[in-house]
C-alpha cells in the first residue's frame, strides 16, 4: 500500500506539468481514419515531458483503481458464470473476457471507417498505413490490422478447445489474405504522390474488404456459440440499411475514436501503446473522458 501511495503520490506530482500542453486540432476531426493516431504528437511536447509522462503513465497504471474508480451504476458484464463459460478452460474465459471489446471496436473501425477509406482512392495512402510495421530501433512492432484483430483473435483462438480453435484459425486465415488483397490493391498510392491506378483497384480493394467481413463474422459466430452468448456483433452485408441492421451506434463510435485521439495525442507516439493499454484497461476513462467502454461495448 505504500508503494501505491508513492506511485500515486508521483502521478498527481507529475501530471500537472501537462495542465498546459494542447492536443493537436485535426481539421478532419472524426470523420477520417483513426490509422494515424500513433503517429501523431502533441505540437511544443518536449522530450522531457515526454519521459516524465511515461513515468506517469506507468503510475496511473497501478493506482488507477484507487484514482479513477469505476461508476457505481456501470453496466454490468458477463462473467464467468454466464452462458458456457464455465464449461471452457480458465485461460480461454480470460482471453475472451480482455478482448472482446477491442474486437468489437475493431469491427466498428471495419464497417464506419474502413469500408469509406476503400471505396475512396484519395484515402488510400491511410488504408496503406494500417499495414506498416514498425522497425523502429530494429525492434519490430505489428502494424495496425495485427495488433487490433489478427493478434487477438490468434489468442483467443488457441485458448480455445481444439473443436473451435481449428475453426477460428482458419478464419483468421481468410481475414489475412483479404487484408493482402487490400494491401496489394491500395499499395503505393497517396493522394500526394500521382499514379497510375489500375481501373481494377477499387473492384479489388472491395472485395478484399468483403472477404474480410465475412471473415469476421465467421470469427465472430465461433466465438458466440463457445462462450454460449451472443455478444460479438456481426457486421452486415454493404448497402441499403447496413448500418441499422448493424445494431451499433456509428455516433458513438466516432465519439470514442475522437476522445482517444485527443488522449493518445498528449503523450505521443512514444506513449501510443500504453495509451491504448490504459483505455482497455478503463483506468484513463474518467481523466480522458473516454466513455465507459462496458457500456460502449453493449451499446446501453
Amino acid at each position: 500500500m505504500k508503494v501505491l501511495f508513492l506511485l500515486g503520490a508521483l502521478w498527481l506530482q507529475h501530471i500537472a506539468a501537462f495542465s498546459n500542453v494542447v492536443p493537436r486540432n485535426d481539421p478532419r476531426s472524426v470523420l477520417r481514419s483513426t490509422t494515424n493516431v500513433a503517429g501523431e504528437e502533441g505540437d511544443g511536447l518536449l522530450l522531457e515531458r515526454r519521459q516524465v509522462f511515461q513515468t506517469a503513465a506507468a503510475a496511473s497504471l497501478l493506482v488507477g483503481g484507487i484514482l479513477s474508480p469505476r461508476p457505481a451504476n456501470a453496466v454490468k458484464m458477463t462473467g464467468p458464470g454466464d452462458g458456457l463459460l464455465d464449461e471452457l478452460p480458465p485461460e480461454a474465459v480470460r482471453s475472451y473476457t480482455q478482448y472482446r471489446i477491442p474486437l468489437q471496436i475493431f469491427a466498428d473501425f471495419y464497417i464506419y471507417d474502413l469500408q469509406r477509406l476503400v471505396e475512396n482512392v484519395e484515402e488510400w495512402g491511410d488504408v496503406g498505413q494500417l499495414f506498416v510495421v514498425n522497425r523502429n530501433r530494429g525492434q519490430g512492432s505489428p502494424s495496425r490490422i495485427e495488433r487490433d484483430f489478427t493478434n487477438p483473435v490468434r489468442i483467443l483462438g488457441l485458448s480455445l478447445p481444439p473443436e473451435f480453435s481449428d475453426r477460428m484459425i482458419e478464419s483468421q486465415y481468410k481475414f489475412e489474405k483479404a487484408m493482402s488483397s487490400i494491401s496489394k490493391a491500395t499499395s503505393g498510392i497517396r493522394r500526394d504522390l500521382p499514379v497510375e491506378i489500375d481501373k481494377n483497384a477499387v473492384k479489388y480493394a472491395k472485395a478484399g474488404w468483403e472477404d474480410g467481413r465475412v471473415a469476421i463474422n465467421e470469427v465472430f459466430a465461433i466465438i458466440n456459440e463457445a462462450t454460449g452468448l451472443t455478444e460479438m456483433k456481426a457486421i452486415p452485408e454493404a448497402g441499403g440499411k447496413q448500418f441499422e441492421q448493424y445494431g451499433r451506434s456509428p455516433r458513438r463510435y466516432f465519439d470514442l475514436v475522437k476522445k482517444t485521439k485527443l488522449c493518445q495525442n498528449r503523450g505521443g507516439p512514444a506513449l501510443s501503446s500504453a495509451w491504448g493499454g490504459l483505455m482497455i484497461s478503463g483506468y484513463m476513462q474518467d481523466s480522458c473522458g473516454i466513455p465507459d467502454l462496458d457500456d460502449y461495448f453493449y451499446q446501453t
